[in-house]
């Protein structure tokens, strides 16, 4: 039986899911034919990302596809507590409420886990977290599984350097599908959504330091210049500094960006990003944000510590007052922005991310016999089938190569 904050929320959650299914017809594509062919029949599929809309969606069409689906979060304060009732609703078994305890949150993980399931997708790692230690004989029946983050493959990298995979788990975030326009796109435009609800605040003029330059950070200062900001980066890797200053941003450490920023975004996947040496340097009403997957990149602990008071300034703004006057904000307790104070990715993106989750489970199933744990890279023809029909859906199309073409580019010869 579904765990909820509360069912009567259900026709909402349905609003929203129905809103975000005519924005992904890749996925309705997929869907389509999961229906015909049930590629999932007499699985059980245990799914944890953070729980809005959609992921509601994919839970839905793993379902259809023949699946007996549960859902969860990945994180308590991206949990849309509508969306999971409409989602328990449509016959998916869903455990998850908005803001749970540390407790509360790892029991839903558990319960989710509780058919034992053949697949799981997980979401910075920590149902694999689980299945490897407390929850192993829940995995019994465990055939592979999928990690959506940066954060996650690192995990997952660490695990299979120490032999301790629990099953074989493919790399989705790695996939060109996923990272290039969901990390990219997609947290370029919900970070800044995010943060624009939450403070109703202009970015133009401003100066923001985005702390790392991977995907995740290209496309946040992408977008903050183009709303008109100074955009700062920081990076300790110095082949991504040097395309950060190729793409004409400024870089720095993040000591010397403290004193000069008004917004600071991490999307490093570390820890101790800011920290008290910088909370010191910042100016007053300084806005902190993560777009990290856990709440370790910004100090909070060294942040309260260091302030003499705090008080709740708006929702989802925690203000810390320093010693010498100063506030310092904090948005949403310094978890992931774009989900725990806004609605996460466009539906259009996460339409290439979870077809991408949907094809890789389909793999998974139909090599069960010949997989062995370890992390897997998303076969090209999966990532390439998905570019091809979100062209299509699209209204687009591109050349292909002809055959004395794909002669000329195998050889060693020039004519």
């Amino acid at each position: 039986m579904s765990i909820l904050r509360d069912p009567s929320l259900a026709a909402e959650g349905r609003r929203k899911i129905e809103w975000v299914r005519s924005f992904m017809p890749v996925l309705s594509g997929i869907e389509e034919r999961f229906i015909r062919e049930q590629p999932f029949r007499g699985m059980r599929v245990t799914v944890s990302v953070h729980l809005e809309a959609k992921t509601a969606n994919l839970a839905y069409v793993l379902s259809r596809g023949g699946a007996e689906v549960r859902a969860t979060g990945s994180n308590p304060l991206s949990t849309q507590d509508d969306v999971a009732a409409g989602l328990a609703s449509l016959g998916v078994e869903t455990f998850a409420f908005h803001g749970a305890s540390p407790e509360e949150y790892k029991s839903h993980l558990t319960a989710a886990l509780g058919h034992h399931p053949e697949l799981v997708v997980d979401d910075g790692g920590d149902l694999v977290d689980l299945l490897g230690s407390s929850c192993a004989g829940l995995g019994d029946r465990l055939v592979g599984g999928c990690e959506e983050t940066t954060t996650g493959i690192l995990r997952l990298k660490a695990r299979e350097r120490e032999g301790i995979l629990p099953c074989a788990m493919m790399a989705v975030n790695d996939a060109k599908s996923k990272r290039y326009y969901d990390n990219k796109y997609g947290t370029g435009q919900s970070v800044w959504d995010a943060f624009m609800h939450t403070t109703n605040l202009l970015v133009a003029g401003k100066t923001v330091v985005v702390a790392g330059y991977g995907w995740c950070g290209r496309g946040i200062a992408l977008r903050a210049n183009g709303l008109g900001a100074d955009v700062v980066v920081t990076e300790v890797d110095p082949f991504k500094a040097l395309e950060a200053a190729m793409d004409s941003f400024r870089v720095m450490t993040m000591a010397e960006a403290s004193p000069l920023g008004d917004i600071f975004i991490t999307a490093t996947g570390c820890r101790d990003v800011i920290t008290a040496e910088h909370f010191r340097r910042m100016k007053d009403n300084a806005f902190l944000a993560n777009a990290g997957h856990f709440n370790c990149e910004v100090d909070v602990r060294g942040l309260t510590e260091a302030a003499v008071s705090l008080r709740e300034r708006r929702q989802n703004i925690t203000g810390y007052e320093m010693p010498d006057g100063r506030t310092l904000n904090l948005l949403a307790e310094g978890r992931l922005v774009n989900l725990a104070a806004g609605n996460g990715h466009p539906a259009e993106i996460m339409d290439l991310s979870f077809a991408v989750q949907a094809l890789s489970l389909e793999w998974l199933s139909k090599h069960e016999k010949d997989l062995s744990r370890r992390l897997y890279s998303v076969p090209e023809e999966i990532d390439g089938e998905i570019a091809g029909l979100k062209l299509q859906s699209m209204g687009m199309k591109i050349d292909s190569l002809t055959k004395e073409q794909k002669e000329y580019l195998r050889g060693w010869q020039v004519d």
